[in-house]
């Protein structure tokens, strides 16, 4: 496998709506027995609300803001794209903790840089996502939108170096506190006092190791790096459907730039279904509710904010949309392949949509002009039906099929949700 990757840092990207298998993906090439030497997992963008699921000698975690090679001691960097919750971070730890991992606390990295996302953000985000009522846009409500909205327009939004500073930090969180009170109803969404959560994140501070900038780089002085994605492309905050998108830059982009300052190359993974699956509100040409009752999630469910989730038939569009977003990508990892077998057996097999009749011009999707160009998109694809033709029924044909519609080789397989359910194949060079 160390020939597919060179001695190259792995970006690992969801070519979907997420849920692809990036977690399972990240812990199987931390595991020690293949041989990569992977010196730290770099969450790249993203915040609390990503779930990315493991399971490992009967232990299963999602992973939200630890990187997914944890269960392997590999240690994660949450990088300055990040939105970390010290909260829901803490809470975390003690899971992990339960589930075996020492002092798991011991094994981060925080960039100083990072926003920090409080519970005056999760509030004022579930009640702007209640007041959209039926027209919400599929909101984790865990408050990442409002972070980074405020501090598009607040250069003082707080950060992670402030929990070393009391007196800095209990400013900002008082005029964040007084902004976003006209949002929340004190009787439906609350947060905790603000010396309370100056006390809660000091403690934080000292628990963690607060970065300077050049630990990234020392880290990989020790081995190559793994960027772990959070979402999927099509969710990206630029390139995806919106408004029906996160507040992120999902595209490898600044991954590609932070291994470029640790003087590394990278190599783009993506990660892709056998079919097409969307967590929350937003078009998805080709769902399919048939085929979603012959593929139940053991892992994913209906959420509070975001909505149910999803299932339909492979949408080759997007994912070649997709795959040119992120800049083209350099070899696939093709989960759920187990999907394939079990839909052709139960008589409804997975079928894909290669082409959308009577929109010509608007396809391929692009390239990205503006916000507004997404947005008339998003109008496009609501209103579309895509005939679908058959898909390969045999697994290694569908895999094969997939790395000629996106222009390269399939690297690794799954078919279920285990290391030992992931299978090398046909190895790029590097």
């Amino acid at each position: 496998m160390t020939t597919v990757f060179g001695d190259r840092d792995i970006i690992v990207v969801d070519l979907g709506f997420g849920d692809a298998g990036k977690g399972a993906t990240v812990d199987w090439l931390c595991a020690p027995e293949n041989g990569l030497q992977v010196a730290a997992v770099v969450r790249f963008n993203g915040g609390a609300q990503a779930a990315h699921n493991v399971v490992v000698d009967g232990r299963h975690h999602t992973f939200s803001q630890f990187g997914s090679g944890t269960f392997s001691g590999v240690p994660t960097v949450l990088s300055r794209h990040v939105l970390v919750e010290p909260i829901a971070l803490a809470a975390e730890a003690r899971t992990l903790t339960r589930l075996g991992v020492p002092n798991p606390l011991r094994l981060l990295h925080i960039d100083p840089r990072a926003l920090l996302t409080t519970p005056i953000h999760v509030a004022a985000n579930r009640a702007r996502e209640d007041a959209r009522g039926e027209g919400r846009h599929g909101s984790c409500g865990k408050g990442i939108g409002e972070t980074a909205a405020y501090a598009l327009d607040h250069p003082d939004a707080p950060r992670v170096r402030d929990c070393h500073h009391p007196a800095v930090l209990r400013a900002k969180l008082a005029a964040m506190a007084d902004h976003c009170r006209r949002l929340v109803s004190p009787t439906v969404h609350r947060w905790p006092d603000v010396d309370d959560m100056v006390t809660m994140y000091g403690e934080f501070a000292a628990a963690v190791r607060i970065s300077d900038d050049g630990d990234l780089a020392a880290l990989a002085d020790g081995g190559r790096l793994v960027f772990e994605g959070a979402q999927g492309v099509l969710l990206d905050e630029w390139r995806g459907f919106h408004p029906h998108t996160t507040w992120s830059t999902v595209e490898p982009s600044n991954a590609r730039a932070l291994s470029v300052e640790c003087g590394h190359d990278s190599h783009v993974l993506g990660v892709t279904r056998t079919y097409t699956t969307r967590h929350g509100a937003g078009p998805m040409p080709t769902e399919n509710r048939a085929l979603g009752a012959l593929l139940p999630e053991l892992h994913n469910d209906t959420g509070n904010y975001q909505g149910t989730f999803r299932i339909g038939d492979l949408d080759e569009v997007l994912l070649r949309y997709a795959a040119t977003v992120c800049g083209g990508v350099d070899s696939l990892a093709v989960t759920h392949l187990d999907a394939v077998t079990r839909a052709a057996a139960a008589g409804h097999p997975i079928r894909r949509a290669h082409r959308y009749p009577g929109v010509g011009h608007l396809l391929p999707l692009g390239p990205w002009r503006d916000l507004d160009h997404q947005q008339h998109l998003t109008d496009v694809l609501s209103g579309l039906t895509p005939g679908t033709v058959g898909l390969p029924t045999h697994p290694a044909d569908v895999a094969a099929h997939l790395g000629s519609l996106v222009g390269a080789p399939v690297v690794l397989t799954s078919d279920g949700p285990g290391r030992a359910a992931r299978r090398v194949r046909e190895p790029a060079v590097a």
